[in-house]
């Protein structure tokens, strides 16, 4: 079964290529191969990040704390269950 390929081109400055095929010929690979490389490590890394909530330690424990002992509903969420229920 054959895999399906996509092309991407892009048009660069004299200089920005002369950097990537320094950079490529570093690694061992061609420019076309660094490009693929570097551009999915980044997008693996924006996903990520995207994906990803960190908290500090204190911000953690706080976040822990209120799913174990929920605080009591206020006013607004109190309107909102039953504003949900006159929809249902």
């Amino acid at each position: 079964m054959a895999l399906k390929t996509e092309r991407i081109s892009a048009r660069v400055s004299e200089s920005v290529y002369e950097t990537l095929n320094r950079a490529a010929s570093l690694v061992g690979s061609t420019v076309n191969q660094f490009l693929v490389q570097s551009a999915l490590e980044r997008a693996q890394t924006v996903i990520e990040e995207e994906n990803v909530i960190r908290l500090s330690g204190e911000s953690a424990k706080k976040f822990f704390d209120a799913i174990e002992d929920p605080p009591p509903p206020n006013e607004k969420l109190l309107a909102a269950f039953i504003a949900h229920k006159e929809h249902l």
